[in-house]
């Protein structure tokens, strides 16, 4: 990373160990909650628990990234991270973990990472310049997917299988390590004296283009999330085969996703920023159509991968526009209405597998996808050809 700051290098080192472990816990939690119940409602609950603190958190979040020193509070959130981890690593070692345990605790880290994770994205244009935001951006979504989808996944699975414990212990120590890193960072203090949320709910409200980005995001993190909140169901049940090969599934998807984030900036010179955000909302729709109907683990992985490539894109593009449109000083709060939307159905998804079956959601999920882009489409088009006012 020649042309990135040192202090942005610190920031994807931090995001690399993190997402490492977070990718670890990812495997090993849904492996956990079958071991206590097999019901399909209580592993979805216990991956809602996870999102929804987006949806009750999210503006609170947004106001306090813009208001305090985004550093302080990125490694003091990773630690209270760890100390969570360290407690659920107790209760597996102790054979005291029931499903509201499990509830609990994965709701707590989602809340950590609610503001860790709008922090942190609000602080990459503090640490590179406008020219270099898809380059920057791009390679966090590397250090994100070769963690948390990559490396993480089987790595999980592997430690759950070794012992149920190990993985947990991996994911608090790689909490403690990025803190280190983040602790580290130049210090900038809040941006806003008066970091009201409203004004972010009006600033996003008033701008067309970013608005429909993150309500055509929420529809796609539903569906997305319709079929990812059981998919351990659909690999141990339906396709009939092991823990091991669950973390492995998810490893060979993220290879499309660490290819996306490794040429996004080529591409994105190529296509231009419209093209390459329509083509990645259009793939997508079309993937997740096919995943229902996946005969094996091999088919399933690839949907997987061109689906982890496009979703690279799609992150990219759309942060790299709110970097360049929103003021520093409304950053976080713009971010946080944005995710609100963006992520606040997630909790929702993963009802439909209980009720109509494990394969339904995905064709569902790919329906509604390309629904939401033909309505979308009078909006992003001309907006981002600059030929409509915002």
């Amino acid at each position: 990373m020649p042309d990135l700051s040192r202090a942005y290098r610190r920031l994807w080192w931090a995001t690399g160990i993190d997402s490492l472990g977070n990718g670890v816990f990812a495997a090993a939690l849904p492996l956990l909650a079958v071991t206590v119940s097999h019901d399909a409602r209580d592993v979805a609950l216990v991956s809602a628990a996870t999102y929804l603190p987006w949806l009750l958190l999210s503006l609170t979040a947004g106001s306090v990234v813009d208001k305090v020193d985004r550093t302080t509070l990125m490694w003091r959130t990773q630690t209270l991270q760890a100390l969570i981890v360290v407690v659920l690593t107790a209760l597996v070692a102790a054979g005291a973990v029931t499903v509201p345990v499990l509830v609990l605790l994965a709701f707590a880290l989602g809340a950590c990472d609610v503001f860790y994770d709008n922090a942190a994205q609000t602080a990459v244009p503090d640490l590179v310049p406008k020219g270099l935001l898809h380059q920057a951006n791009g390679r966090q979504q590397v250090a994100m997917i070769v963690g948390r989808q990559f490396l993480g996944p089987p790595l999980g699975s592997l430690f759950f299988a070794l012992a149920w414990t190990l993985p947990f212990a991996v994911d608090a120590a790689s909490f403690v390590l990025a803190a280190v890193l983040l602790a580290k960072l130049p210090r900038r203090g809040g941006q806003a004296e008066s970091a009201r949320v409203l004004d972010g709910v009006r600033w996003l409200m008033r701008h067309r283009l970013l608005r429909t980005l993150a309500v055509l995001l929420g529809i796609n993190t539903f569906c997305g999330q319709l079929g990812n909140a059981t998919l351990v169901l659909f690999v141990t049940d339906v396709l009939h085969l092991g823990a091991g090969v669950f973390g492995l599934l998810l490893a060979g998807a993220a290879i499309g996703g660490v290819v996306g984030g490794l040429v996004i900036t080529r591409l994105v010179a190529w296509l231009g920023d419209l093209r390459a955000l329509l083509v990645s909302l259009a793939v997508n729709a079309v993937v997740f159509l096919g995943m229902g109907f996946s005969p094996n683990v091999a088919v399933l992985g690839g949907f997987w991968a061109v689906s982890s490539f496009v979703t690279t894109i799609w992150n990219v593009v759309t942060v790299g526009v709110r970097h360049q449109e929103v003021p520093s000083a409304l950053l976080g709060r713009v971010n946080s209405v944005y995710r609100l939307l963006g992520w606040g159905l997630m909790p929702l998804g993963g009802l439909l597998a209980h009720r109509f079956g494990l394969r339904v959601p995905y064709p569902v999920a790919g329906v509604v996808r390309g629904l939401a882009l033909l309505a979308a489409l009078p909006v992003i088009v001309p907006a981002m050809r600059g030929a409509t006012p915002r």
